[in-house]
Parts: structure tokens; sequence; C-alpha cells
């Protein structure tokens, strides 16, 4: 009986070592924000919403992973010439290594079309065939889905 005791001791003892290293290694998040606006206001709630987010879950010891997608007006935060934060995003590229930005494939296709020719995107942006379907993509890997 007394070594039946000592091996659960010894159990408990490393399963609560095993969770104390687990949580000092912290959790890691996953958001998708949504930007479907033209607005420059939007966009830039977006993007601050993506800075305040990190810096609070690494002041928790945690990571975030997270991906910005936009589509409808909402692509103009991307278009080269038409961005008002591409500024903001430039810089947010090199600062912040756990976000990345995806355009919208359909969208960029129509508005391309309706001024005749293709229209440029930052480099920071990615080309993904659907917004919407990127967003459900993501929500099923378990992202929070977030519209600012």
């Amino acid at each position: 009986m007394k070594r039946i005791l000592a091996i659960l001791a010894a159990t408990l003892t490393t399963l609560l070592l095993v969770g104390q290293i687990a949580h000092a290694e912290g959790k890691t998040h996953y958001i998708a924000f949504h930007v479907d606006q033209a607005d420059p206001k939007v966009q830039n709630m977006a993007l601050n919403n993506a800075v305040n987010v990190t810096k609070y879950y690494e002041s928790q010891g945690d990571k975030v992973v997270i991906e910005m997608v936009a589509y409808g007006p909402g692509l103009t935060m991307y278009l080269k010439g038409k961005s008002t934060v591409s500024d903001r995003i430039s810089v947010m590229s090199l600062e912040m290594e756990n976000l990345s930005f995806s355009a919208c494939g359909n969208t960029h296709r129509k508005m391309s079309k309706k001024a005749g020719k293709e229209l440029a995107l930052l480099d920071e942006a990615t080309m993904v065939t659907s917004g919407v379907v990127r967003l459900v993509d993501l929500q099923e890997q378990g992202y929070a889905y977030v519209r600012p």
C-alpha cells in the first residue's frame, strides 16, 4: 500500500510539474481580423487592435498569430497608391512577425477589371482566392474572428 501511495504521489508531482511547465511556456492565440470597409478609421482600428492584442498576450507570456483579411471595399487598404494605411502596414510587418495580410483575389480581379488595369498590391499583402473563404478556413482551424 505504501508503494502504491508513493507511486501515486510521484505521478501527481510529475503531472503538477508538467502543468507548470506548460503554463510557463504560454499559449498561442490565433486571430483573424476581417476588414471590408474603405474607411481609414476602420482600417486603422483593425491595425490598432492587432497591436493591442499582441501587446496584451505577450505581456501574459502568450503568443498570438494574427491574419488580417481584406475584401470588398476593405481591399483598398492593400492597394498601392490607394491605401491610407500603407506606411503603417509596412512598419508593422517589419515589427510584428506574428502578423500577416491577406487580400481577396475575387475583389482584386473585379477592381482591376473596373480600373482597366491590374491593380498593384502592397508587398506585404498575399493574395488569397476569396476573402470570405479564407475567413471561413481560418475559423475552421480555430482562429477567433474579429471585425473591428
